[in-house]
């Protein structure tokens, strides 16, 4: 059999991806990592083009999140969710702001939406859990590598260590990324988003009543965490800007976070399909030191 033919093995479990990426810390980044991948101008305009985030915005929220946990957690139906991503983006493509002409599926265009990943994460880590070692970054970023092949990246797309990441992240910043009317989209605090339409029929009837007062405080938060928690080096590439005041409200929020986090049932700590992953562990490693 050659490599080719062999499947992509997901990040193993207990290990650095697998504490992170079902923790529902991880929802409060996941808007810096969109925002960074959309300011390739390739990639905001695909999403510009094709995604259906202005129309169902909590739809779509919701099968990217289902999307992330089964490469991480999905066992078999990992490289099974990567051949459906790979299906989906085939037709998507046309001309970028730049008018240069893009295919979700260029390499160098795909590889950056799996890149962002990596120094969000690690960016985010330092507020809301403990600063990963060096030794931490090195495995998390090999387990990244892992999605990325999941995802049908070659390991020629990709940096394979981090000293080779980190000149690659920043030429990309410094030659492709900047604001775009998606980047603006996705951090405006008075354009409309329709109320969620998921969950219980009395709830979203709740929701779509009190949602004129709830939703101008969400959209100023979701602003605050998309900066906050993207990585200063994109900050500027971008043309964010971030206070003093405002890092020192993010350490606050952060504090609070790390603190009230680890204190929550599992139930409320982790996403289902990560709880659900990592109850089967449990259990395999127990039958596994009950037949020593």
């Amino acid at each position: 059999m050659s490599r080719r033919d062999v499947p992509p093995v997901p990040p193993p479990p207990g290990g650095v991806l697998w504490s992170l990426a079902g923790d529902v810390r991880m929802l409060l980044t996941l808007p810096a990592a969109l925002t960074l991948q959309v300011a390739h101008p390739a990639v905001g305009a695909g999403v510009d083009e094709h995604s259906v985030f202005r129309t169902d915005p909590w739809g779509r929220g919701e099968r990217s999140l289902r999307s992330l946990q089964l490469w991480v957690y999905g066992g078999e139906r990992a490289a099974e969710e990567g051949r459906r991503l790979r299906e989906l983006h085939k037709t998507i493509q046309g001309t970028d702001a730049t008018g240069r002409r893009y295919h979700a599926l260029t390499p160098a265009y795909y590889a950056w939406v799996h890149a962002t990943g990596y120094p969000v994460y690690a960016h985010a880590q330092q507020y809301i859990g403990r600063p990963f070692t060096d030794a931490q970054h090195r495995a998390l970023y090999a387990e990244w590598l892992r999605v990325g092949r999941i995802l049908g990246l070659h390991d020629r797309d990709m940096p394979q260590t981090i000293e080779e990441f980190w000149p690659y992240y920043r030429k990309v910043l410094a030659d492709e990324i900047g604001t775009n009317a998606v980047v603006e989209e996705l951090l405006a605090t008075d354009r409309p988003v329709p109320a969620p339409d998921r969950g219980p029929l009395p709830l979203r009837l709740l929701l779509r009543a009190l949602w004129p007062v709830l939703f101008p405080p969400l959209a100023r938060f979701r602003r605050f965490v998309t900066i906050g928690f993207m990585p200063p080096d994109a900050r500027e590439a971008i043309g964010l800007e971030w206070s003093d005041a405002q890092e020192r409200t993010l350490r606050r929020l952060g504090r609070a976070v790390r603190l009230l986090v680890p204190l929550l049932p599992d139930r409320l700590r982790y996403l289902p399909l990560a709880r659900r992953a990592r109850a089967e562990f449990r259990c395999s490693a127990a039958r596994g030191a009950g037949s020593r």
